[in-house]
């Protein structure tokens, strides 16, 4: 595109209103492309709106344009009926009158350079006169003129055909003093505030007041407010040019006064904003009266009720709920106690897992667990606070239904109508799936309470439970879910390969929990213990066995099984109270134990029953070459050790060289 055709597209950009609605700044803006204005310069005509979003926001809209929608010829008809004269027809018809001055065709036109921008900014900022407090606009605003200049009255300078002779400027200045750009303000009722083309505001601001010695400061929109702000109060007050530029200018000050009180003062219907930006920045924000009208500010406010009601206002900021609490050791002491779901085992708000190899019996344990705290019926002779339950079950619709169906025959009666069942797909990674099954949770009366995934993997669609990012995506979505919800939420998962490394995928999930309970299982015997606990108690092995539950015949009259929960009443108080293997090697030893005591090549040796299957301590050590991680030489020294302290916690016996389970 010629050099000319570009100028006559950038001239009949800046003949329109930047102002206008997002609609319509987008059909302008796909017709300025097509008509080969860049990117750049339709940021610089975009910044001289109140509203603009910033160079991201129009870089990525701009980005967005593929050319297949409004083309050039809407952008030159739009601004002829802005009343732009088209240089090309001026060209053909021989006219060589020069317009009327503006800044994108007079010599000071900013280049592509910042440097040259920022230069032109500063030479057309020398040109003007300083500002009186005889302004139109400083009299009606009842604000000052320091630091602020006019344009002459004689002055020929235009932006979008708009005569800005005699009009306010406000510098935007970076915290250092350098002149970044300029707003200019017309005296009421002529038009509206114009940015200058060409310059982006950065980091740019305006201070009334010193930041360094005030007590706080005030964030505002205009000049009016930080007037009406300043004078109330004696604090300073920032103009940040707009509230698309109040988080950007938020940031800035904080940055540079980490201690300094910040509030952010927001015109009628910008509360919401302001609110958000002060929590990101651990700030304020005051409100204007919900009763005024939109756009309503303070220095409306001030002019209606007076400076000193207005900094009656301003001392009562509002401030977000702080995560984060400093407390005393009375404030320690007198906390309420830890509430607890099922005591000792479960709190009554957080992240839990309940985790095991496949087969160790952790699903059943599971349900038994949600009837029990459902009805608020002791589990494991532990207390248990009575709670909605919501289980979402993923694995094996039908195989679920015959382990409710055998709850039920078993007990006597139906589950209890607290605990509901959800059987559908879910993905905790979908943002659609997490938002739906909180909503339906909540619309059920069950929020608060405790709600089961079973499985994780099979709610955590494609992830890769051994990358440390989908782990991580992992936990948030389910620790959102739980924040969502409140109450309890309950992770099914499994053991990896290596059971003595506990938990399946990466190491962050553990971490993450408030709770965790083991599950494990040797031969027909098994049992679960608290791996992971908010009080930090240690927990004896809890044994349980899985009784064979017949719930009827199928279509060729054979039995259909599943099975329930029981205590295992016959280990007694002594098994009940066997510690699972603790650690790495022990955990190691004790699985190649029970493989090679499943073997039962041997009974009744060194004094054990004589139905009891034994293996030999030389054996074993054997059996764990390969198996643990040292090396080959120091595997005998290990075993003797993980043994000692296998015994010592009941979970094996020795005798002579054999070992066998109690």
């Amino acid at each position: 595109m010629s050099a000319p055709d570009r100028e006559r597209a950038i001239s009949a950009l800046h003949a329109l209103d930047p102002g206008v609605d997002r609609e319509q700044w987008v059909r302008i803006g796909m017709s300025a492309k097509d008509a080969g204005v860049s990117l750049a310069d339709f940021d610089t005509w975009s910044s001289r709106a109140t509203n603009y979003s910033g160079e991201r926001d129009v870089a990525q809209v701009w980005k967005s344009f593929n050319g297949d929608g409004v083309k050039a010829a809407t952008l030159y008809g739009m601004a002829i009926d802005a009343g732009w004269k088209d240089p090309a027809k001026q060209r053909h018809n021989g006219h060589s009158k020069r317009q009327a001055i503006t800044l994108t065709a007079s010599p000071i036109r900013p280049q592509k350079t910042p440097h040259k921008a920022v230069k032109s900014v500063s030479e057309l900022w020398a040109h003007f006169a300083p500002a009186t407090s005889e302004h139109p606009y400083i009299i009606a605003k009842r604000g000052r003129a320091d630091g602020l200049r006019v344009v002459p009255a004689a002055d020929g300078l235009s932006i979008a055909g708009q005569s800005v002779a005699g009009w306010l400027v406000v510098p935007a200045l970076s915290l250092d003093g350098e002149l970044r750009s300029m707003q200019f303000i017309p005296p009421p009722g002529i038009g509206k505030k114009l940015n200058m083309p060409g310059a982006s505001f950065d980091d740019g601001l305006f201070v009334v007041g010193n930041l360094a010695e005030s007590a706080r400061a005030f964030i505002l929109e205009g000049i009016g407010q930080t007037w009406a702000c300043w004078q109330a109060t004696g604090c300073a007050a920032v103009v940040t040019f707009g509230s698309g530029r109040m988080s950007a200018v938020a940031e800035i000050l904080r940055r540079r006064f980490p201690a300094l009180p910040l509030v952010l003062v927001a015109d009628r219907g910008k509360e919401v904003q302001c609110s958000e930006i002060a929590r990101a920045i651990g700030g304020a924000w005051a409100e204007m009266p919900t009763s005024k009208p939109s756009n309503f500010d303070c220095n409306d406010y001030a002019a209606e009720y007076g400076a000193d009601e207005l900094a009656e206002l301003l001392d009562k900021p509002k401030a977000p709920a702080r995560r984060y609490l400093m407390l005393s050791a009375f404030d320690l002491l007198n906390a309420p106690p830890l509430r607890w779901l099922v005591r000792g085992v479960m709190p009554m708000h957080g992240l839990a897992c309940m985790y095991g190899a496949s087969g160790s019996g952790k699903s059943f344990l599971a349900l038994d667990l949600c009837a029990a705290v459902a009805d608020g019926a002791e589990w494991f002779c532990c207390h248990v606070t009575a709670a909605p339950v919501v289980y979402i079950a993923l694995e094996g619709e039908h195989g679920f239904r015959q382990r409710v169906d055998a709850w039920q025959v078993h007990h006597g009666r139906d589950l209890p109508a607290g605990l509901r069942f959800v059987m559908q797909p879910f993905d905790l990674r979908n943002a659609d799936d997490l938002r739906e099954l909180a909503d339906s949770v909540t619309a059920s009366g069950a929020a608060g309470g405790l709600l089961v995934l079973d499985t994780l993997s099979r709610a955590s669609g494609a992830a890769d439970e051994n990358s440390s990012k989908d782990m991580g995506e992992i936990v948030s979505a389910a620790a959102a879910l739980q924040s969502k919800l409140g109450g309890t939420v309950l992770l099914i998962h499994h053991t990896g390969k290596d059971a003595t490394k506990g938990l399946r995928g990466h190491s962050s999930l553990f971490a993450a929990l408030d709770s965790a309970i083991e599950v494990a299982r040797t031969d027909d015997r098994r049992a679960w213990r608290i791996a992971k606990s908010k009080d930090d108690s240690d927990s004896a092995a809890h044994s349980f066995r899985l009784a064979v539950v017949e719930i009827g015949a199928d279509e060729h009259g054979d039995a259909l099984t599943s099975c329930i929960v029981e205590l295992d009443e016959d280990a007694g108080e002594a098994v009940r109270s066997v510690r699972l293997p603790r650690g790495g090697n022990q955990k190691a030893v004790f699985d190649v134990a029970a493989e090679l005591l499943r073997d039962g090549k041997h009974m009744g040796e060194g004094g054990a029953p004589a139905t009891r299957p034994c293996v030999r301590l030389d054996d074993l050590i054997a059996g764990c070459r390969g198996r643990l991680a040292v090396e080959n030489d120091r595997v005998p020294e290990r075993v003797r050790l993980a043994v000692t302290g296998l015994v010592n916690g009941g979970c094996v016996k020795l005798k002579d060289g054999w070992i066998w389970m109690p």
